[in-house]
């Protein structure tokens, strides 16, 4: 899937509606309003050589609206999950929405990883003495090595 979205040739939603990412539901709106009079295909029947052109930016239009004047459409868009092409599922919009509702809510509490280990140490049971190596040299190039072992 095109983060760009859509089947219009990889243009981003907003840009073809030339409106910015924070803009308000009226702001989208009005710009596709003001879009789709300008490149409604009736107006070029008599000019057959932008007709052409002008059907394919008014469905560019029309798809970039209908993501974006869509609340649960636009999340997933512009969590780059959105995908046109796929059936529209109603349920897995919502999902997707609550998901990045509650992403987005969630505060940094500044745990560090100390603090998160003697949090699993406590839940798991601090009397066995149990204890946590960890490996963290920077110059080394494997990933971090945990180990466990009573004390």
């Amino acid at each position: 899937m095109d983060r760009e979205g859509g089947s219009h040739g990889g243009s981003c939603y907003y840009t073809i509606l030339g409106i910015r990412k924070d803009a308000s539901f009226s702001d989208i709106r009005t710009a596709y309003r003001k879009l789709a009079l300008k490149w409604h295909p009736d107006r070029y029947v008599t000019n057959p050589a932008v007709a052409g052109e002008a059907k394919l930016r008014f469905q560019q239009i029309q798809e970039a609206y209908s993501v974006l004047s869509n609340g649960s459409k636009r999340s997933m868009y512009d969590a780059s999950l959105y995908d046109p092409s796929a059936d529209d599922d109603q349920d897995f919009c919502d999902f997707m929405q609550e998901m990045i509702s509650m992403m987005n809510n969630v505060k940094d509490e500044g745990d560090s990883f100390e603090d998160l280990q003697k949090m699993f140490a406590d839940m798991v049971g601090s009397g066995d003495c149990m204890s946590f190596n960890v490996n963290t040299d920077p110059t080394e190039t494997k990933k971090a090595h945990f180990t466990a072992s009573k004390t």
